[in-house]
């Protein structure tokens, strides 16, 4: 991934990042620098909490947190868990099919960003967007959350 610009973010900045990140997944982001990362080439833009790859923007979306950041973060709300069969193919980049999902927050709607956690650690593993309401997530077939960044991919393998 190539680096078109880098640059340090304002303090109005810092805080719309993280009251948007706390109204999303009910979590507080706290670091001493932000850093703002645009690429070549890339459909979303990167924000470095500390160094750490820790939120980004997808098609200039609101800022949600990466796979790395999710885990350092652990989201209260927003959150899908998947049992250890659906796993591997979260982990690979599929998309979230309902026979592997054993909880969604209620409060999930369609079209809403999302993270995927896998149920015995509470790892997270992906981020996607919903295509159903979180109620509607448990079941027995149909594809419910489209998969953006995942584990392993090169977002989640960058580094400052």
């Amino acid at each position: 991934m190539e680096v078109k610009s880098r640059h340090h973010l304002r303090s109005d900045d810092i805080t719309t990042i993280r009251e948007a990140v706390a109204d999303h997944l009910g979590v507080d982001i706290d670091g001493d620098t932000f850093e703002f990362v645009e690429f070549v080439n890339a459909n979303y833009e990167l924000v470095l909490v500390d160094g750490d790859p820790a939120v980004f923007y997808v098609d200039d979306d609101e800022p949600f947190l990466t796979v790395r950041g999710a885990n350092g973060y652990e989201p209260e709300t927003g959150v899908v868990t998947v049992d250890a069969g659906a796993i591997s193919f979260v982990s690979d980049g599929a998309d979230v099919m309902r026979p592997g999902i054993v909880e969604a927050d209620p409060e999930i709607r369609g079209g809403d960003l999302v993270v995927v956690a896998e149920e015995t650690h509470g790892k997270v593993l992906a981020v996607g967007r919903a295509l159903v309401d979180g109620d509607d997530m448990v079941g027995d077939s149909g594809k419910v959350v489209e998969s953006i960044h995942h584990v392993g991919d090169e977002l989640y393998e960058f580094s400052a």
